[in-house]
């Protein structure tokens, strides 16, 4: 495999998004959402090592088993993509915490990975990613929007103010509220 030359900069945003799976505040389908070529070889098996907590033998026993099975640069050395990462760290919390056994890690790992690509697939036909936007117009008709970083700046250009209204008192089990939006003064 032909190794992809990186920048820095590039390498320490990798570096910090696979701490972030490790320590469980990322996951794949986040990083590749906002970028990461999640199939990206670029870890050594010593820095994966450090990441993850796992000695580097232990990494190139589950290369053996095909637990976890990286990238090869054309010198043959181990190179770890945020997909392994992944894997590792799942394949660690299956066997450690849960007592799960080797054959077992790799058909919970198969069947998240098949089910992570079928989410995927059906993003990709249904064109809906992460959460949904609604509006609703004049009407009350409301609808889907698509997001986008323009919205979310016209949004923060606004406050709003919660305020309650006295309901009749044939409603009074129910409370009526109204949300004023006014463009913030600047």
């Amino acid at each position: 495999m032909a190794m992809t030359r990186i920048s820095k900069q590039q390498r320490r945003l990798y570096d910090m998004c696979a701490t972030a799976i490790v320590e469980r505040r990322a996951n794949l389908e986040g990083a590749s959402n906002v970028g990461f070529d999640i199939d990206l070889p670029i870890f050594s098996v010593g820095r994966v090592g450090d990441l993850a907590n796992v000695h580097p033998q232990t990494l190139r026993q589950y290369d053996r088993q095909g637990l976890v099975v990286p990238g090869r640069t054309e010198g043959g050395a181990r190179r770890y993509s945020l997909r392994d990462v992944d894997r590792l760290v799942q394949a660690q919390h299956l066997s450690q915490d849960e007592g799960i056994n080797l054959s077992g890690v790799m058909r919970i790992l198969e069947l998240e990975e098949e089910n992570r690509q079928l989410r995927h697939e059906v993003q990709e036909l249904t064109g809906v990613r992460g959460f949904s936007v609604f509006t609703a117009d004049m009407d009350g008709r409301i609808t889907q929007m698509q997001r986008s970083h323009r919205a979310r700046q016209w949004r923060g250009q606004f406050t709003h103010t919660v305020r309650a209204i006295a309901a009749p008192q044939s409603h009074s089990d129910h409370s009526k509220s109204v949300m004023l939006w006014q463009r913030r003064s600047e």
